[in-house]
């Protein structure tokens, strides 16, 4: 069986899907995980302010790359993909960062636009999902932007009828409205706005009326399922395929955003690397939820944890 290596590198973390190719009779193809492995970087720290990669973030960014590429030799990975997202589109050093993901791995990181992410993500999400559930509408809010994506899942091939990328996301939205910690009611109706008018953008071209099933992806939809869960510890097993209505979502970005980075920190749940970000993330979530609401769409929030990477490995199918 082929052993491939997807990485997708964002504005907040980066990550690695180890994978086996295991193709079926009638021409689809699986997955069978080895290993998958998530760090926060925060590539983008700051790229809002400076227009640049920081060179600290480079050098987070440079050590996981390079524990990522012992991990897919060790694995026998055959092939390698690796995807760039928000901040490196967005930055004005990207040579520096793109030089030297080719040096570390091998191949060349890729820029991808906002619907190629979008259409990745549908991809890996839709893929253990019922096609009599769709049409689908796959969310994942990123750290600087959020992809909406519309299609159909046949149970063989995604099709995608539309897609949008809007330049919100967790760190975006924290590093821009919400400085305070905890942030003030002032702060947080802000953000509020900011995150509702830059949504809005997405449904000119994303018909959310259309869905049947709403799937969240990423790690701002998985930890909020974990915190609502109540979890001792976070458990993949336990927030993959979960479900959060609204009232789920409003709690729990009320939580976020009451509590300071300490009473944050201390939930087992949320990866250091998010403690900051998280009211942010679960505030864009919940204006999703009500525009969704007011839109016609899917009222209940499935959580996947199968996303963009997964998306990336079966792509390398082919």
């Amino acid at each position: 069986m082929t052993r491939v290596a997807a990485i997708d590198c964002g504005t907040n973390s980066i990550r690695l899907l180890i994978a086996e190719l295991l193709p079926g009779h009638d021409g689809t193809v699986a997955l069978r995980d080895l290993h998958r492995e998530m760090r926060v970087v925060r590539l983008g720290q700051a790229v809002d302010a400076t227009g640049a990669l920081a060179p600290e973030a480079l050098e987070r960014t440079r050590s996981a790359l390079v524990d990522y590429a012992a991990a897919a030799g060790r694995e026998g990975a055959e092939r390698v993909r690796m995807v760039a997202t928000s901040a490196t589109r967005d930055a004005s050093n990207t040579t520096e960062f793109f030089d030297m993901t080719e040096r570390i791995l091998g191949a060349r990181a890729e820029i991808i636009t906002g619907d190629e992410e979008a259409e990745l993500s549908f991809a890996g999400a839709v893929a253990e999902h019922q096609p009599a559930d769709g049409p689908f509408l796959v969310v994942d809010v990123g750290g600087g932007s959020t992809e909406l994506v519309l299609g159909d899942w046949d149970g063989r091939t995604a099709r995608v009828r539309a897609a949008r990328s809007v330049d919100i996301g967790c760190v975006r939205i924290t590093e821009r409205a919400l400085p305070s910690d905890p942030p003030t009611a002032a702060e947080i109706e802000q953000a509020r706005k900011l995150a509702a008018e830059t949504l809005v953008e997405a449904y000119e071209d994303v018909d959310v009326s259309a869905a049947r099933t709403w799937i969240g992806v990423a790690g701002t939809v998985t930890t909020m399922s974990a915190i609502a869960q109540e979890l001792s510890s976070y458990d993949s097993e336990r927030t993959h395929l979960s479900v959060l209505d609204r009232g789920a979502i409003e709690r729990t970005t009320g939580w976020l955003l009451a509590a300071d980075h300490d009473t944050r920190a201390a939930n087992p749940v949320i990866h250091p690397g998010r403690v900051d970000v998280m009211g942010g993330g679960a505030l864009i979530v919940q204006a999703l939820a009500e525009q969704l609401a007011e839109r016609g769409g899917p009222a209940d929030l499935v959580v996947s944890e199968h996303d963009i990477l997964d998306g990336i490995a079966l792509s390398l199918s082919g």
